[in-house]
């Protein structure tokens, strides 16, 4: 008898709910015992499947795990199940964006290889950090390196590990050094509900993402931030318990906003 298309978006959408809130599939849960036995390191930081070592032969022929290209320190366990069923959950979390401010005149100063190199230093420097402070890397775009960090991960202080993050961003890139900074960037940090899921086309490209107002708001919030600049929402502020006091504040007017966003 074929599956009620409502249950089943049901099912996927508490599966996915699952795992961004807590971590956890229900089948790995089950794993996590057997795979500890396997030697090898490292290993998958959520179901310890190992990624190198005899461990890892036995855990890739019969499971398919390998490093995750969301998180290299996860297994890729959300990718095998986002091929299999795509949808997702509406969960908070919070979001980190990292923009190359100037990347226009950047560019016109260097010539195409030395400019990739130099984005390519940055992308890397920016998502080493992301990953080490427990975010999921979403899709690179352009000048833009963005980290999402779900409960499940990053755990219930995300807003603050995301603001962290941002400000060991700005130090890895020479902000606060005597050299000075190698690469002008700015920062946005946003914090909300928003959807994070498996989208795909009739072809059988997936491609897991975060859609929304929140998304949207924190890709604004890093374009509009200065040199050397993280702009937190009041929302990830709250979220973070960061004393505001000291810090400067603005009511900025981000395209495509019907009311001000206050940031500091």
């Amino acid at each position: 008898m074929a599956t009620d298309p409502t249950n089943k978006e049901a099912m996927v959408e508490e599966l996915w709910r699952k795992y961004l809130t807590t971590g956890e599939f229900a089948k790995e849960t089950r794993q996590r015992r057997f795979f500890r036995m396997l030697p090898g390191s490292p290993r998958c930081k959520n179901c310890y499947a190992p990624f190198e070592g005899a461990g890892s032969r036995v855990v890739s022929l019969l499971y398919g795990k390998k490093p995750s290209n969301l998180n290299p320190q996860l297994c890729n366990v959300c990718e095998i199940f986002a091929r299999e069923y795509q949808g997702g959950a509406e969960v908070e979390l919070s979001l980190l964006f990292v923009d190359v401010r100037g990347s226009t005149s950047l560019a016109e100063k260097l010539d195409a290889t030395e400019y990739s190199r130099l984005i390519n230093r940055c992308y890397k420097t920016a998502t080493h950090v992301m990953v080490h402070s427990d975010a999921l890397i979403d899709k690179i775009i352009g000048d833009q390196a963005n980290g999402i960090y779900v409960p499940g991960f990053a755990g219930p202080e995300h807003a603050r590990r995301a603001v962290e993050a941002g400000r060991e961003i700005l130090f890895a890139t020479g902000y606060g050094s005597s050299n000075g900074p190698w690469i002008p960037i700015g920062a946005g940090v946003h914090t909300g509900n928003a959807f994070v899921g498996a989208l795909g086309s009739e072809e059988g490209v997936t491609d897991i993402t975060v859609l929304g107002d929140i998304p949207n708001t924190a890709a604004r919030l890093s374009s509009s931030a200065g040199e050397g600049e993280i702009l937190v929402s009041e929302s990830a502020c709250a979220s973070a318990g960061i004393d505001c006091s000291g810090l400067d504040s603005r009511s900025l007017e981000l395209k495509g906003k019907s009311s001000p966003v206050e940031v500091w």
